[in-house]
């Protein structure tokens, strides 16, 4: 890429909060496709180490952490109201409490992810208000109660985020493969109606991270791709998916919610010790693990036909993620401890020697069977497309990018998921810096070569029943 397009200006303070691997990578992003005044942009970073890298960039730097107790303060005095945008990328900072704050004096808004104040995913005893669904819904329920005004972009990352748009080009994309109506539908119910038609049962957020280092990982360190503190997070928080219509099986240690949208399930067990069986193009049948992410309720939510609490049709969708190697191995020597690694390292750019971020959305049980579609971006590619991130920065970074672009360009739509945005739009200005992006088949299925020497409880006519994607 040579020419990099300004879709727009940004007129006042821009409030970047957090500088960690998202943030680092974003920044360049918000340079080079915005005009704004440099000397307004404050990096909201308490982590020692990084004023000095703020200040090499020109920009100011505030080291306070942000609290309960003093966030309004803070950003009151940086933000100005009704101009500039804050842009949350931060861990252990309510999403929401910011979020109401930006919009009560008119700041546009973005984030990658519903956060709580720190301590509340380790300190909440109650595993059904630690779900993401629970996260979610206290937006979601914000948004019923304040429709419109500001805009404030929730969720808006690689996934959940950008996996939303590449959920939607994959309808389109199997709706022209098999013959049918491909025009793109106008509204939610027409979003609904389509995926339903189409067959799909479900959606695995499907991803292989095969990016690698030379040197090897040292025990008692937690290696990882992007940020250590927020993978641990999710992955201690329960199981959690999005609970289609088709299912003839409900788990045991299963729960559902009796508030809200009533689309998710939780599962009483950590979502990074829980394993899924799924499938990606560059190794076909793989192990991921069943990390609790927005998306897999959103998704659901989003496709559902009929009454919330008895639908008619409703797919299931949850993540499906196998991690770089590293990430597997910090992984196993954490459950395996019961202790969370002292050191925590993020794989930079310039260490990686190979691998590729394959992440895209499989949409099952159609008459095609299976189509994952999505981006295969690689280490090599993100150093030529954009500088201070690896592969899966890139594809959060970017995502930001075009929630930011579709926020200034739609400045009245109130809180919003991506679900609910423009996805060609928003994925016209994240295409670019995405790789390949590819549609694959696959007659793969969970029962696809199972083994049969030992005992197990299948559902043989129903291959895609979470049952048989559930391992163990």
């Amino acid at each position: 890429m040579t020419h990099y397009p300004v879709y727009g200006r940004i007129d006042g303070p821009i409030v970047l909060i957090g500088f960690g691997s998202i943030g680092r990578g974003t920044l360049p992003l918000i340079e080079r496709h915005f005009d704004f005044d440099r000397a307004r942009l404050t990096v909201i970073e308490p982590a020692q180490g990084q004023a000095e890298a703020i200040a090499a960039r020109g920009y100011a730097h505030e080291g306070t952490a942000l609290t309960p107790e003093n966030y309004r303060e803070v950003l009151g005095r940086l933000l100005e109201p009704g101009k500039g945008f804050c842009v949350n990328l931060s861990v252990d900072t309510s999403s929401l409490d910011i979020m109401k704050f930006c919009r009560e004096i008119g700041v546009p808004y973005i984030d990658t992810v519903v956060e709580p104040w720190a301590g509340y995913y380790f300190g909440t005893e109650d595993n059904a208000a630690r779900t993401n669904y629970a996260l979610r819904q206290a937006v979601r329920d914000e948004k019923a109660a304040n429709p419109g005004g500001t805009t404030a972009v929730s969720c808006c990352g690689a996934n959940p985020g950008m996996v939303s748009w590449f959920v939607k080009e994959a309808l389109l994309t199997l709706a022209r493969d098999t013959g049918r109506d491909a025009t793109t539908p106008a509204d939610r119910a027409g979003w609904a109606a389509l995926m339903r038609d189409l067959g799909v049962k479900g959606v695995h957020i499907a991803e292989r991270d095969t990016q690698v280092r030379l040197e090897p990982r040292p025990l008692g360190a937690f290696v990882n791709t992007w940020s250590v503190e927020g993978f641990i997070a999710e992955g201690f928080q329960p199981a959690e998916l999005g609970w289609g219509t088709f299912e003839p099986w409900f788990p045991e240690n299963g729960h559902r919610h009796e508030t809200g949208c009533r689309a998710g399930i939780w599962l009483e067990q950590p979502g990074a010790n829980t394993r899924v069986n799924t499938w990606c193009p560059t190794p076909g049948p793989q192990f991921g693990f069943l990390v609790t992410h927005n998306e897999a309720i959103s998704i659901a939510d989003y496709y559902t036909v009929g009454a919330p609490d008895a639908p008619d049709f409703r797919p299931t969708c949850h993540y499906a993620y196998h991690p770089c190697d590293d990430a597997v191995l910090s992984l196993h020597e954490m459950f395996g401890s019961n202790a969370i690694q002292e050191t925590h390292h993020i794989l930079e750019v310039d260490e990686i020697t190979s691998g590729i971020d394959e992440l895209g959305v499989l949409l099952y049980g159609h008459e095609k069977n299976a189509l994952w579609f999505g981006s295969r971006l690689s280490n090599e590619e993100t150093r030529e497309l954009a500088p201070d991130q690896n592969a899966t920065a890139l594809q959060v970074s970017s995502a930001v990018l075009a929630g930011m672009v579709w926020a200034l360009e739609n400045p009245g739509a109130g809180i919003v998921e991506t679900d609910e945005m423009d996805h060609a739009r928003c994925l016209e200005v994240q295409q670019p810096y995405l790789g390949p992006v590819e549609a694959h088949y696959t007659d793969w299925t969970p029962l696809t070569d199972r083994q049969s020497q030992f005992p197990e409880q299948v559902i043989e006519d129903e291959p895609w029943a979470f049952r048989n994607v559930l391992v163990g």
